[in-house]
């Protein structure tokens, strides 16, 4: 059965990857997302996740690319670079999947390939059963509240007040500082930057952003980009607050 997407933490795929400084060029990928799927065809939870071999391991700048093997079936995913070995067991959540992505680094073009947040060694996962990649919904991966106490920049507002008031902020420049909390690089053109300041409204105290800046996971940074809400990119990854295009200021 042909793979499909889960919900990512883009993200997107997708969207879910731990930090590395350097990445592949974003400008250089050609990739788009697969078909969305319908909700009704979750099913019951635990289904998501999928156990395979690894038949091959091609090292990249910061992605390791492995071909796996699962039943009768073998396709590529991406994982943030980790060492890894050709008859390895490993385990991972079904995930965004890039056609025709093309890897400037191993100057190789996939005409599949599903980005992946994590993956977990042996078997302690069992093997998906029939349709589990069916799950769109499944891929944003839960957020940890970190323990941050950020001044908000000058001219700018918190991410609790954003949170707060989402309605009056929608389709403005807003300008937050925060601390990279999670970066995915390469995500559809995109890096998408996990951002905390401290402060929530509601319990909810994580913002997304989207932008071409090459932070890294630990920094303070102050971004300025537009707000929209309810934002559906297809295939399960809709989210109620993004930043947009959000360029780094000078602090």
């Amino acid at each position: 059965m042909k793979l499909k997407l889960t919900a990512i933490s883009i993200l997107m795929a997708l969207l879910s990857f731990s930090c590395r400084q350097e990445e592949e060029n974003p400008q250089e990928q050609q990739v788009q997302p697969q078909q969305q799927v319908q909700p009704q065809q979750q099913v019951h939870a635990g289904v998501n996740m999928h156990t395979g071999v690894v038949q091959e391991v091609l090292q990249a700048t910061s992605y390791t690319y492995l071909n796996v093997k699962e039943g009768d079936r073998d396709f590529w995913i991406a994982v943030t670079k980790r060492e890894t070995k050709v008859g390895e067991t490993i385990s991972f959540a079904a995930s965004l999947e890039m056609k025709n992505f093309e890897s400037k680094d191993l100057q190789r073009k996939f005409e599949s390939l599903y980005f992946v947040d994590r993956i977990s060694s042996g078997e302690q996962s069992q093997p998906a059963g029939p349709g589990s990649m069916e799950v769109p919904h499944q891929m944003k991966p839960a957020l940890e509240k970190k323990e941050v106490s950020i001044e908000p920049a000058e001219g700018g507002i918190t991410i609790g007040e954003l949170l707060a008031n989402t309605d009056s902020y929608a389709g403005k420049t807003v300008r937050i500082k925060g601390q990279v909390t999670k970066v995915n690089r390469a995500i559809m053109g995109k890096n998408w930057v996990h951002l905390q300041d401290g402060t929530d409204a509601s319990g909810k105290f994580d913002l997304t952003i989207t932008t071409q800046e090459q932070v890294n996971v630990g920094d303070v940074v102050t971004f300025e980009g537009t707000i929209v809400l309810n934002k559906d990119f297809g295939a399960g990854y809709v989210y109620e607050v993004l930043m947009e295009e959000a360029k780094r200021q000078t602090q």
